[in-house]
């Protein structure tokens, strides 16, 4: 049951639409902070609806603060009821890291069911940035480690890939209808073992505001510009976790981004492994990191 707060008579007061508005965070989440966290108290109606004041905005966005620093949701109340403001902490690994072992041993047991949740649960609970920085692109980098030429690697990748697919396609589907951002083209290279990384540059550059255009499977080099002018593109990217061949980098991808009127950027693995190999060249190395990526990815596009 949620405690009642008094305010004076002449607080204004906001509905849960207006506060989701006013921070970013959706009502859903808002909801889950309150039940389950006690981070937020708002006032009640005689109804039942929900009524926040301008002091709850402002407890939304420190939490907002302390989620981006990578703290788990399950601290955040007690750094929230310090009496003077913290110095910020280093963020508690062991929740991230019991998550990520959730997320694996689902992976590994192909339970469907349970990375439903796991999913429902991050997405709710924590800002996009922090469920791809903490959890995603960590769980990512450690499952290609571990599968290797293991039984059934491919098989958990397969079923990690399509289930990935379908929450954050779905995702970039509704964000693309009121997106104002530029049109960013996402597709893999031709030797990449899937679109693990592919799906995480994603998500991140449609939570940063760019319309995504997500290609399932590697667009040939030929057919980039073509894209670029048909789909109106601000920028081209291109991942793997893989080395790829030599030749892609010597010649072909400088030579493409030549043709193109948009920036054409590496993103994942593969920009870690040949950064020193396009020195000099027209590509934008962008990094292995999603959320680094994508911020450097900002200044490059025009307009």
């Amino acid at each position: 049951m949620t405690t009642k707060v008094t305010h004076p008579a002449d607080t204004p007061l906001y509905p849960i639409r207006e506060v989701s508005r006013l921070t970013g965070v959706n009502s859903v989440t808002l909801r889950a902070w309150e039940r389950r966290y006690g981070l937020i108290r708002p006032q009640r109606t005689a109804k039942g609806h929900r009524l926040y004041a301008y002091e709850d905005v402002e407890r939304v966005e420190q939490i907002l603060q302390w989620l981006n620093r990578g703290v788990p949701v399950s601290q955040v109340r007690e750094l929230l009821d310090q009496p003077a403001p913290a110095e910020p902490q280093a963020p508690a690994t062991g929740d991230w890291s019991a998550q990520r072992q959730q997320w694996q041993a689902a992976v590994e047991a192909l339970d469907l069911n349970r990375l439903d949740a796991l999913y429902h649960q991050a997405m709710t609970l924590y800002p996009v940035a922090t469920c791809v920085g903490e959890l995603f692109r960590p769980l990512v980098a450690s499952l290609e480690e571990h599968w290797g030429d293991q039984l059934g690697a491919r098989l958990q990748r397969a079923t990690l890939e399509a289930f990935l697919r379908s929450r954050i396609g779905t995702r970039l589907y509704h964000a693309n209808q009121s997106s104002s951002g530029g049109t960013v083209l996402i597709s893999r290279l031709p030797e990449a073992h899937g679109m693990l990384w592919e799906l995480l540059i994603a998500l991140t550059a449609s939570d940063a505001g760019y319309r995504v255009q997500l290609f399932d499977d590697a667009l040939p080099l030929g057919e980039i510009p073509l894209a670029v002018q048909r789909l109106g593109a601000s920028a081209m990217l291109v991942c793997s976790g893989q080395a790829e061949r030599t030749d892609l980098f010597r010649r072909q991808l400088p030579k493409l981004a030549d043709q193109l009127e948009v920036p054409l950027g590496l993103c994942g693995p593969v920009a870690r492994i040949r950064e020193q190999e396009l020195q000099g060249t027209p590509v934008a190395v962008l990094g292995d990191d999603p959320i680094q990526a994508v911020s450097r990815l900002k200044p490059l596009i025009r307009g």
